[in-house]
């Protein structure tokens, strides 16, 4: 597989995302071409770790780096304020200084808590990230979002802090559970369906191969949805307006994941919801044909749509809309295709349309 690379330009400097076979075996070489310290701490969840940690700690040794680590548990409850304290212990004792990367070896999860670490320990140090899912290659890893959750909402605190560099090793998605998989493709159908159509063509010819692991295909999809994903930051890095765009979604899905106390989805199956939404949301509205709505939500339905867990109301979702850190005084903006390939951002204060749009994915 022929080495991918995409540049991303940030508002203080350029980095590099890379895409190649073996990358995880030289990561410790990467790093020593790019950063003057010896010294690094590597942030995973138990789970990468146990497949992964080995191989990058001997990576990093091999190059002289003394490595201090800091292991999660997996999944968006380790996300918060308290574990980023115990991380900053970590690089105390592990002798960070400022030129001390800090790196991200996981999914979004990691990445995010990593990010968060390296945005506000000594006021900034370097980031990079290793995704390790799917949904973390072509989404989390690159734009410099980072964040911890709070109890009233999730990623309500946190910074716009980008990587120096971003390494993807394409098999690692081989040991990727299907569920991480399919929760991965969520965000890789959004750049199809907010951004290119004929990216969106791709996805819905060739969507089984992907749910079966095509290397190759998935390689490309990376690749395409970071090129997408690459555009839109360099236009609007810190969401003032237009990166917003890609949060297309994000409203309904992060309301669900709240409202669920972040135990039921992946971040993924609640983008997926909160899509269908969406789009839902979009036909009410006269923005979107049905014939363009059909075609996103029997893709949509082809990843699958997780069914909703016993018990989850309108009103739960609804109370946890309300509290969107992208909401404008009563209005929750929500971001609406026009076309496939094409979108817009809404503001929208219809509790009667919202309501039916949540439930119509609660009523599945």
């Amino acid at each position: 597989m022929a080495r991918r690379e995409i540049i991303v330009k940030s508002t203080g400097f350029i980095y590099r995302v890379l895409i190649e076979e073996g990358l995880l075996a030289n990561l410790g070489k990467s790093l020593r071409l790019l950063f003057p310290s010896t010294t690094t701490l590597l942030v995973s969840d138990t789970k990468v770790f146990s497949l992964y940690g080995d191989e990058a700690i001997k990576s990093l040794k091999k190059e002289m780096w003394h490595v201090g680590t800091f292991l999660i548990k997996p999944g968006e409850r380790s996300k918060t304020l308290n574990t980023a304290s115990r991380l900053f212990d970590a690089a105390v004792e592990t002798g960070l200084d400022r030129n001390s990367p800090i790196i991200a070896l996981g999914g979004g999860v990691v990445g995010d808590l990593a990010g968060f670490a390296a945005a506000t320990f000594m006021r900034g140090v370097p980031l990079v990230m290793v995704p390790t899912s799917l949904l973390a290659q072509v989404d989390s890893s690159v734009g410099g979002k980072v964040a911890v959750n709070h109890p009233r909402g999730k990623n309500i605190i946190g910074a716009i802090y980008p990587p120096r560099l971003v390494l993807i090793d394409p098999p690692v998605l081989k040991t990727l559970p299907k569920r991480q998989l399919r929760a991965g493709l969520a965000e890789v159908i959004k750049y199809g369906i907010i951004e290119s159509s004929s990216f969106f063509r791709l996805l819905e010819k060739n969507l089984e191969q992907l749910l079966d692991g095509d290397s190759l295909l998935l390689a490309e999809a990376v690749e395409r949805s970071l090129q997408a994903k690459a555009r839109v930051v360099e236009e609007d890095e810190y969401e003032k307006d237009y990166r917003r765009i890609l949060n297309f979604g994000h409203t309904v899905g992060h309301a669900l994941e709240a409202a669920t106390a972040y135990r039921y989805y992946l971040h993924g199956e609640a983008v997926l919801a909160g899509m269908s939404a969406a789009v839902k949301i979009a036909v009410q509205l006269d923005l979107l044909e049905n014939a363009s709505a059909a075609r996103i939500i029997s893709l949509i339905e082809k990843i699958g749509l997780k069914k909703p867990p016993a018990g989850l109301t309108a009103e739960k979702v609804i109370d946890k809309l309300r509290q969107d850190k992208k909401r404008r005084d009563n209005d929750i903006i929500f971001v609406l295709p026009t076309a496939i390939g094409a979108a817009t951002m809404v503001p929208v204060n219809d509790e009667q349309l919202l309501r039916k749009a949540v439930e119509s994915y609660l009523k599945q």
